[in-house]
This record gives C-alpha cells, structure tokens and sequence, in this order.
C-alpha cells in the first residue's frame, strides 16, 4: 500500500470500550462484564481510546485499540451458518465498507498509517499486528469461530493523533 489512496467511505457501526479484560482463564471459565459501547469516545495519542483496559498501558502501545470489520464478520456468520454477535468478539471500533485486516503489517511490511475521520477531522491511526482470534471465540460467538476467524479479525493500532470518534458515516483514508 504505498502512497496516498483514495478516501473510502464506511460506516462506524460501534464503539466498544471494556475497563476490565473479560476473557482470562479458560474459555469454559464465566467470562467477565461485557464490553460499554458508546456513541462517541476521546482518543488519546500514544494512549489508546479512554475508558478501555489498553488505555496507557504499556505492554499495549502497540494494541491500543483493535479495528474490526463487521464485513468480514458476516463472511464468518454465512461460513458457520449462524448470526454473531459483534460485541463479543471484544473489538473496539466496528466499522463496514473497507477490509481492515488489509491494513496490518507482516514479516515484510509495516503496518500501514490511516485515517479515521467520522465529522470531526482525521485522526491518524498506525495499524501493527493482526488482532489474532483466541479459544474464547468458540464459546462466545460459535463453534468453530476460532478458527473462522484467522486472518480476519481485525487489526491493533497505535492512535497518533488526538481526538474524537463517533459511531456513523465515517472516511476512512490509507497514507502509506
């Protein structure tokens, strides 16, 4: 993904923020509170999104919050053959219209720097890893999603910029 590519538009269906981790232990351990979802929520550089567990925490700088589409999640609900409940998979931005997974880095790229703009100006996203499934996922959204999920649940980021985001239409923009 190299060089400036065109805005497209999507939709940010969902903010979730969860102060606590709610997914320790084994999977067929009662899971903790569910995520909070909000309409709007204040980003912080280098912190992460206020009021979620990985704000400025220092083991996850770089996966402060976790992009999600909910594109690819409906690809998983038709291969399983049954509907999934987004806010289980712990994601903190839901969006539809661009495949996120795209944005992480690999053995050989960087992840990619982006925008994330819903009305108020773009903030500047770096994507990292792969926001890698875990066992949970087969007793929270279905079984078999663990693996249904590889490669296509999501991405973890660093914010670089400061700012707000709010759930609807919204312009998301690659840079390199």
């Amino acid at each position: 993904m190299a060089g400036r590519l065109t805005p497209t538009p999507v939709v940010l269906e969902a903010i979730l923020v969860s102060p606590v981790h709610a997914y320790e232990g084994r999977p067929t351990d009662p899971p903790g509170p569910p995520p909070t979802p909000l309409d709007q929520v204040e980003v912080h550089a280098d912190l992460g999104l206020l009021g979620d567990r990985y704000y400025n925490h220092p083991a996850h700088r770089t996966a402060a919050v976790t992009l999600l589409s909910l594109d690819a999640l409906d690809e998983v609900a038709r291969a399983l053959a049954t509907p999934l409940d987004p806010f289980r998979t712990r994601r903190n931005l839901l969006l539809r219209g661009f495949p996120v997974d795209t944005l992480a880095a690999t053995r050989t790229t960087p992840g990619a720097l982006f925008t994330l703009d819903t009305g108020t100006g773009p903030l500047r996203f770096r994507a990292h890893r792969p926001a890698s499934p875990c066992r949970w996922m087969d007793t929270q959204l279905a079984d078999g999603a663990f693996r249904a999920l590889r490669g296509r649940a999501g991405v973890r980021c660093t914010p670089l910029d400061s700012g707000t985001l709010s759930t609807g239409p919204a312009t998301l923009e690659v840079l390199t």
